[in-house]
């Protein structure tokens, strides 16, 4: 595997300097500057990979080239929307940019509660409270219908929450699902927006009567008009699961499970159509087996991430040690370095340790908490890798 970083461009208070030290080869980032559905051009795909050149790396995999809302909901713009991401393909492929990360996650990327969730051991991890966000569904948004995604018990949970939440509380309820995990990824709502739930839900309403089978129908639309650039410049597409792998907030999602990854796959059957294989997302639901997914999904895997959750009775989940958990990162390697072993590989959301929350990286990006990850999934690199070579 190759071992890369996601690094969020120059303005990032990790460096490429930084990175080299530790042992990072690729480079996983984005013109995060360029509105959705805009143009990369050739001048700012070239002097950011020149950038990354001169500091001894390379561009590894963009992500995201983000898919505008337009383009999922099947919007007036979508044939505009969609002509632009492949003229930006284009100028990718003409750079030599090759691996593109996306996802098809209607309005919100990945969904926490709680940025800092502490452990005994003093360091911090992201977190999800199934209550806590029902409180948020139901008495933040107000969305029609939300009590009934829920159960008679979770729901007497959230009303006896609604007595005793502060208004601080619910503050960072709204800063931590909508704005913190959306805005640094080019999301539809960034730091500074006024009033970001009536933003969201004005996005929410976009959505209202398209359900999976159109969202679907959508994507497969999507992808099978990039294929022949694709074709052209070998640019590979590789769709990122959804964050958690269930449905959410009323959307349809469509990339949760071992059944919807076939779907994706066989609905555009082209090799440049393939998975971003992220056992941390797959991992959330507790209906996927996520080694059996690696074995089965590894031919068209083209980009790796490497985290793992544990999953709890009640709904709730929290990103484990990168060596435990429902992710089993171990198998996982033996998998991959067997099946398809020169993927680019990067590890996600570190734990926040050795004063990481102070420096004000974006959230589940820290800087100690991935180098350690990283050195403990080089360490199991190299044990399979010579494992291999033995036998």
């Amino acid at each position: 595997m190759e071992k890369t970083w996601r690094w969020f461009g120059k303005k990032d208070k990790i460096t490429l300097p930084m990175l080299r030290q530790i042992g990072v080869e690729g480079i996983v980032t984005a013109l995060h500057d360029i509105p959705n559905g805009e143009v990369w051009a050739p001048e700012a795909i070239n002097d950011l990979k020149q950038y990354i050149v001169g500091h001894g790396l390379h561009w590894s995999v963009v992500e995201s080239l983000p898919v505008s809302e337009a383009i999922k909901y099947g919007g007036e713009d979508t044939d505009r929307l969609i002509a632009n991401y492949i003229q930006s393909l284009v100028n990718l492929g003409e750079a030599g940019i090759k691996t593109v990360c996306y996802n098809f996650m209607p309005v919100i990327d990945w969904i926490r509660t709680d940025l800092e969730h502490p452990w005994p051991d003093g360091t911090s991890s992201l977190f999800f409270d199934k209550i806590r966000f029902a409180y948020f569904d139901c008495f933040i948004l107000g969305r029609e219908g939300a009590e009934k995604d829920y159960t008679a018990e979770e729901m007497a949970k959230v009303h006896e929450l609604s007595k005793t939440i502060t208004e601080k509380e619910k503050d960072a309820l709204i800063d931590t699902i909508i704005v913190k995990t959306q805005g640094f990824v080019n999301g539809n709502i960034k730091e500074g927006d006024k009033n970001p739930v009536a933003i969201f839900k004005n996005l929410l309403s976009l959505y209202k009567g398209i359900d999976r089978n159109t969202l679907r129908e959508n994507m497969k639309y999507f992808l099978s008009q990039l294929m022949p650039v694709c074709e052209e410049y070998g640019i590979n597409m590789c769709v990122h699961p959804d964050d958690p792998p269930y449905q959410m907030l009323g959307l349809p999602r469509i990339v949760t499970s071992a059944e919807d990854i076939d779907w994706i796959l066989n609905a555009v059957n082209n090799p440049y159509n393939g998975l971003t294989f992220c056992a941390g997302s797959l991992s959330a639901g507790l209906h996927n087996d996520v080694p059996e997914m690696a074995r089965r999904f590894a031919s068209r895997t083209r980009f790796i991430h490497l985290r793992s959750t544990d999953v709890m009775a009640d709904g709730n989940f929290i990103e484990a040690p990168h060596l435990e958990g429902r992710g089993h990162l171990i198998e996982l390697v033996r998998i991959f370095e067997r099946e398809n072993p020169l993927l680019p590989m990067r590890v996600d959301h570190g734990r926040l340790m050795l004063g990481d929350g102070d420096k004000g990286y974006n959230p589940g990006y820290s800087f100690y908490g991935r180098m350690y990850a990283l050195a403990q999934i080089d360490g199991v690199i190299a044990t399979v890798k010579t494992v291999n070579s033995q036998q």
